[in-house]
């Protein structure tokens, strides 16, 4: 048995860091990450393996403008109920609904294989397990499943960081430091590597380009964290748009929901930084899509704008279904000050598919984004129950006011 020592963490130099905590949470509320570790051990973490054929270098894809993604998020297990009987969840199992999803997904995949919008990799975008900083949650109910689709799927994964992987803390807390070990670490095969152009060093920010899109993955955890925002905001201003059509960002705090953690009156610090900077700059840079989680539902929104007389609208998607207890609706929440701020812009905010008020009538799933040129579309994949139609009776939607 690995010998508990207690000890205030002051820096992270193993491979990586269990935290020996009670287990809190519940299956319809957010679950709190934990903030300070009473105790700890060292478990080593694995890396998770890439596909054989790991996405192609920039250069290489610049012709290609027909493919397909995959976008999910909030994956972790539910926790035990303070004062209930224990449940088997991440570190004690493979977590079986996120094992569905990924059956699903590699399904998909095969079938698309030979048709003009093959899956050309998968995006996640937060809260991987339940606590990121206990090792045996990553190796025994997380990695195999990514495993399956990385080896199985043959398509690249790329991971954005959520709140229960390296807490909300700020950076250099030794809560997150411990998560944030096991993140990178998990993640040492699939993300640029360090000292990349398309890496901040030390963070979990990178970026990536396939064909006529660019990709961005950030951690919103600390959304106001300077370096990162500048880092990202010089990744946008030298892109080539003449090549990139599309700019797709992924992370896990969503700029609107109406979810346990959105709606009127509450307000995430998270959410307040992405609303002040980063959606002002996704405006200038004219970003098509974001895929968020953190409400374990599906929430989408439209926001449209006007830049030099000309209409743009960026998709707002969550897509929290990937094995998290499931949430319901909560409410609409107050932008006043929001669409007050951008208002030189026209900034308008639509709710286009608002989650059911029932927690458990907003199912499990994942989305397809097909790329098409100059177009997007989105479809919507359920598990567990008939398909899932949120489009006024479809589970596809064209992301454009000018749909043909």
């Amino acid at each position: 048995m690995p010998k508990v020592i207690a000890v205030l963490l002051t820096a992270v130099s193993v491979s990586a860091l269990v935290l020996v905590v009670g287990v809190v949470g519940s299956a319809q509320q957010p679950a709190v990450a934990p903030v300070v570790p009473p105790a700890l051990t060292f478990v080593p973490i694995h890396p998770i393996e890439p596909p054989a054929r790991p996405l192609p270098a920039e250069s290489e894809s610049a012709n290609v403008t027909k493919f397909s993604f995959i976008g999910y998020g909030d994956t972790r297990s539910a926790g035990t109920p303070v004062g209930g009987a224990p449940v088997p969840g991440d570190g004690d199992i493979l977590h079986p609904i996120h094992s569905q999803i990924a059956d699903a997904m590699i399904a998909r995949i095969q079938a698309l294989a030979d048709t003009p919008f093959p899956v050309r990799f998968v995006v996640q975008s937060g809260d991987a397990v339940l606590r990121g900083a206990t090792g045996a949650q990553w190796n025994v109910s997380f990695t195999p499943i990514i495993e399956r689709l990385t080896r199985v799927g043959g398509v690249p994964f790329f991971f954005s960081v959520g709140n229960h992987d390296v807490t909300g803390m700020p950076a250099g807390d030794p809560g997150r430091m411990m998560g944030l070990h096991n993140t990178l670490t998990a993640f040492s095969k699939l993300m640029p590597l360090e000292g990349s152009p398309r890496r901040l060093s030390g963070y979990p920010t990178y970026a990536f380009g396939y064909g006529n899109s660019f990709f961005i993955a950030f951690d919103s955890n600390i959304a106001d964290d300077k370096l990162q925002l500048a880092w990202v905001t010089d990744q946008l201003e030298h892109l080539d748009r003449t090549r990139y059509r599309h700019v797709v960002a992924f992370f896990h705090h969503p700029p609107f929901s109406s979810g346990p953690h959105g709606g009127v009156g509450r307000v995430e610090p998270a959410t307040v930084a992405i609303r002040t900077s980063y959606m002002p700059l996704f405006r200038k840079h004219h970003a098509r899509l974001i895929l968020a989680a953190h409400d374990h539902l599906y929430d989408h929104w439209v926001e449209r704008y006007v830049d030099n007389g000309v209409a743009y609208r960026i998709d707002c998607v969550i897509t929290g279904g990937g094995g998290a207890p499931q949430y319901a609706y909560s409410s609409e929440p107050d932008l006043l000050d929001y669409l007050a701020a951008g208002q030189a812009q026209q900034v308008r905010v639509d709710h286009l598919v608002k989650p059911a008020p029932v927690a458990a009538d907003n199912p499990h799933h994942f989305v397809i984004v097909e790329v098409d040129g100059d177009r997007l579309s989105l479809e919507v994949v359920a598990i567990g129950v008939a398909p899932f139609a949120p489009f006024d009776g479809r589970s596809r939607i064209e992301l454009s006011d000018h749909a043909s």
